[in-house]
């Protein structure tokens, strides 16, 4: 053991030595905000035509801009498993929604014992209670926006409010509350701005009446791409539910009743406009429903910016934002009725592309950008590299602190390798796994036997499939030598391409009765 200790002291020092812009004894503080859901388009630093993100554009004018930042698997928990270990799925053992093996190594439990104070609050979405944290308070499974309940290791608590901005307390809280004679990693986690889409009523107020624009493929045919777009089940035109829709339940339904009525995806809908009533159906529904859903999806966004405002507000005055690294990203992509679609899962564009802002004063010059590729596997490197520790070997990720410091590594990646497991899943989307260059995609759905081929240079849209063009038989040959060198460094053996795990159970307030605990009642899921 006395070894084990002088060589993790050695190595750590080695390390803060190479790192050159971190002192030992005043290593920066981190602050990790991770939004669910959020579209990189729908941020105004992103070139939003849609909505605009004042203090998230901030941390952007502050720090640097990522435009080409991805996820390896583009789902709520698969990505917070890819987030702590630094680790793809098939590594990890969380390619779907199983339990997470809380057991194995994370970027928590070594920051911890790096000496950071470590807290988690907000949507953990990974079955076993956190580990590596000296303080956790989560929300149970998906959580809900009004009152949340959150809960600890001892008890749950209802919280009044929206969550957006009682997560934001919690933080800050845990922040006042933390030792002062140590450096900080904090992940706050929001719910927002995921399905059901339920904002604060101040800004549902401010999105009611603005008209959204319409992408241009909010009608795609999907016409090229037969193998798994027309099977999908999540399109604004057919599939969004009474319940997505804030529609209002008849009176005097019990509440099972009700809950059959809220799950029905209307083919018409009864409105009343300026005092007049009227029935929606065909395309004058589908545009409707298309407003509907991205009003309050925005207003969810507005309610999320408005936070991180008033969190970094705080560190200003509390004389903590010199000596803070914060981040600002999502767990994946989504689409706002690009391809006719919401949610996420595919491989294409909207969905795989992230926002990623970084702001540390002092390394990042300001307003900087970078179009290299990061993917979500490097961000417990970065972090570990950010405190001056050693970066395991069995990560996969890499330290973005040369991005960071405006750096172009010569060895740095130009492809990145993507794989999606859950088949058919809660929106029948096919699994399917791909690689992306600067310049093209090419996604194989491996159960159906089906290719599609991009060039994103051309077709940034992603909406003519060119795998069986003549012209580009040299290419696929390119693509497909790549994709196996991707599968091969990253030890991707197919190793749950035939049996995934099951779903797990994500709510530890049932483990609760009510009244236990010191935090209050608690409450069922």
């Amino acid at each position: 053991m006395k070894w084990f200790s002088l060589s993790w002291m050695l190595l750590t020092s080695l390390s803060l030595i190479s790192l050159g812009t971190v002192n030992a004894s005043e290593r920066p503080n981190i602050l990790f905000i991770m939004t669910d859901d959020h579209a990189a388009h729908a941020l105004s630093c992103y070139g939003s035509k849609i909505n605009t993100t004042p203090h998230l554009d901030k941390i952007a004018s502050d720090g640097i801009r990522f435009d080409r930042a991805f996820v390896c698997n583009s789902i709520c928990t698969p990505s917070r498993a890819t987030l702590l270990t630094g680790k793809y799925s098939h590594l990890n053992g969380t390619p779907v929604f199983n339990t997470f093996n809380g057991a194995q190594q994370t970027v928590s439990k070594l920051l911890q014992a790096g000496g950071y104070h470590t807290m988690m609050v907000g949507k953990w979405h990974l079955g076993s209670a956190p580990t590596g944290f000296d303080y956790w308070n989560i929300l149970p499974g998906q959580g809900r926006y009004s009152d949340p309940i959150l809960y600890n290791a001892t008890g749950a608590r209802v919280y009044p409010g929206h969550a957006s901005e009682v997560l934001t307390d919690i933080g800050i809280e845990a922040l006042k509350n933390r030792p002062k004679n140590k450096p900080f990693f904090m992940m706050l986690h929001h719910k927002a701005p995921h399905r059901e889409w339920q904002p604060d009523a101040v800004n549902a107020a401010k999105f009611a009446d603005i008209k959204v624009p319409e992408p241009a493929t909010l009608r795609d045919d999907y016409a090229t791409r037969p193998a798994a777009l027309p099977e999908n089940a999540q399109t604004v035109r057919r599939d969004l539910t009474r319940k997505d829709l804030k529609l209002t339940p008849p009176e005097n339904l019990t509440q099972q009743a009700k809950n059959q009525w809220l799950a029905v995806k209307p083919e018409t809908v009864d409105i009343e406009e300026n005092g007049v009533k009227k029935t929606l159906s065909g395309e004058e529904l589908f545009a409707w429903k298309y407003q509907k859903y991205m009003r309050d999806y925005l207003a969810c966004v507005q309610g999320v910016d408005d936070q991180v405002g008033r969190l970094r507000a705080w560190l200003e005055e509390e004389g903590l934002s010199k000596n803070t690294v914060v981040i600002y990203t999502t767990d994946n992509g989504f689409f706002l009725g690009d391809n006719g679609m919401y949610d996420k899962r595919f491989m294409y564009e909207p969905s795989l592309r992230i926002p990623l802002l970084v702001s540390w004063p002092g390394v990042i010059q300001a307003g900087s950008t970078t179009s290299l590729f990061a993917i979500n596997a490097d961000y417990a490197p970065t972090f570990l590299d950010i405190a001056g520790l050693p970066i395991p070997k069995d990560m996969q990720g890499h330290s973005l602190i040369p991005l960071l410091k405006g750096e172009a590594p010569k060895d740095w990646r130009s492809s990145m390798y993507y794989r999606y497991y859950h088949d058919p899943g809660h929106h029948n989307t096919r699994a399917h796994y791909g690689v992306r260059t600067q310049t093209h995609k090419l996604i194989h759905y491996w159960k159906k036997n089906a290719w599609e081929l991009f060039d994103l240079s051309q077709d940034p849209a992603e909406q003519k499939n060119i795998y069986d063009a003549p012209e580009a038989a040299s290419l696929v040959m390119t693509l497909k030598a790549e994709l196996a060198r991707l599968r091969t460094e990253l030890k991707d053996d197919d190793q749950f391409a035939e049996e995934i795990p099951k779903d797990g159970v994500d709510g530890g307030v049932l483990k609760w009765q009510p009244g236990e605990g010191p935090n209050g009642p608690t409450a069922k899921q």
